[in-house]
């Protein structure tokens, strides 16, 4: 049975863990008989849960993160892993490093997030440090390290660091588009490109892509696969598998390109010359980046195509429920995130409309004539 007695001037509680093994703890000097009282019935507590570990067992911070990649590894995406892999590395373990998980707790995270930001890490980096800082604790729990995940606790930094996420997004006009086009090296990697600029496809997506995906009928082209890491993958999310419409020009173009296309075992729609996936690497370095150079546009990522297919949308006055839609986006906020800064905040011709909804359409003759009459009788 657990007790309190007195050491060399110091109270100790003497108790047997939820396995039978003895143990005590020696509380720190001028610990009072109510504050010994209160860690015994947190120790009791914790015993009676099974969740009771040494002080000198509490893996590190460092320890217990590398396990948990071990475990998630087998389990999710390739590129899943390396960004989980960057917070942990780069972030984290820099950070919390051999400290006890037990010490991770909601002033240990706050203090992390202060240090980001005086760092100048983005908002949206921070957050998603966040994210596998949660996922790491939520680990610790089921390993009955901790009791609780302080990390619920934490409100989410909204952009109070000193360097704002906006990754950078380079846009081409559409006289740039065409001069791409017209750069490309052949009649396949125009094709590529304009289903790229034409669609808002990810890369993965794009080298994924099979002719039964198409819906010649219905004009569209539905997303069913990635091509990432030289392995294909399911779309993560239901809202990126989906159907995206295509231009009248597009499937004339796409028509053109299955009937010069080689048959291959994958039925791809851009495979390469053995009639497997085109390397993304390949795509960028000896297709798309010589085709910039020759077209004398300034160097972009291939994903910028996909940018420049959203703010096409915006410019011409698309809904952004049908770009989250096409884009494939987890959300409308999502869409509001990336592309708010390129919508209008001003639409007198929606405001016209309104008007002449409500008002009736002859109400603007009227206040016009009436400014008429107001000015020519002075």
């Amino acid at each position: 049975m657990a007790c309190i007695r007195e050491r060399r001037n110091r109270l100790v509680i003497d108790f047997y863990d939820q396995h039978g093994k003895r143990r005590w703890k020696t509380l720190k000097e001028g610990t009072t008989k109510n504050g010994a009282r209160k860690a015994l019935r947190e120790i009791e507590d914790s015993i009676e849960k099974g969740s009771y570990i040494a002080p000198t067992e509490v893996p590190g911070f460092s320890k217990v993160a590398e396990t948990w990649l071990k475990i998630k590894k087998p389990n999710i995406r390739h590129s899943t892993y390396g960004q989980y892999a960057g917070h942990v590395e780069n972030h984290l373990k820099p950070y919390f490093g051999i400290t006890q998980i037990s010490r991770v707790n909601y002033d240990s995270i706050e203090r992390y997030i202060q240090h980001c930001q005086d760092e100048g890490m983005s908002t949206a980096m921070l957050k998603k440090s966040l994210v596998t800082l949660g996922a790491i604790l939520t680990y610790s729990c089921r390993k009955r390290y901790i009791a609780y995940n302080p990390i619920r606790d934490i409100e989410k930094p909204r952009g109070q660091g000193t360097k704002e996420e906006t990754k950078d997004i380079s846009i081409l006009e559409p006289t740039q588009i065409r001069t791409l086009l017209d750069a490309a090296p052949d009649f396949k990697s125009k094709t590529l490109f304009m289903v790229a600029v034409g669609t808002g496809m990810r890369q993965g997506e794009i080298l994924g892509s099979k002719w039964d995906d198409m819906d010649w009928v219905a004009g569209q082209i539905q997303v069913k696969r990635t091509f990432n890491y030289k392995r294909f993958y399911e779309p993560k999310s239901k809202t990126s598998r989906r159907k995206i419409d295509l231009a009248p020009q597009l499937i004339a173009q796409l028509k053109e390109w299955q009937l010069a296309c080689l048959p291959n075992k994958l039925d791809l729609i851009f495979p390469n010359g053995d009639g497997n996936p085109i390397n993304d690497s390949n795509l960028r370095s000896r297709i798309f980046d010589p085709a910039l150079k020759k077209a004398k546009i300034s160097k972009i990522r291939f994903h910028d195509l996909r940018h420049c297919y959203a703010s096409l949308l915006i410019d011409q006055g698309e809904s952004p429920k049908y770009i989250q839609v096409q884009m494939g986006h987890s959300s409308i906020n999502v869409t509001f995130d990336i592309y708010g800064h390129l919508m209008k905040d001003s639409n007198q011709e929606a405001a016209t409309r309104l008007g002449n909804t409500i008002f009736g359409e002859s109400s603007s003759k009227t206040v016009a004539n009436e400014k008429k009459d107001f000015n020519r009788n002075g």
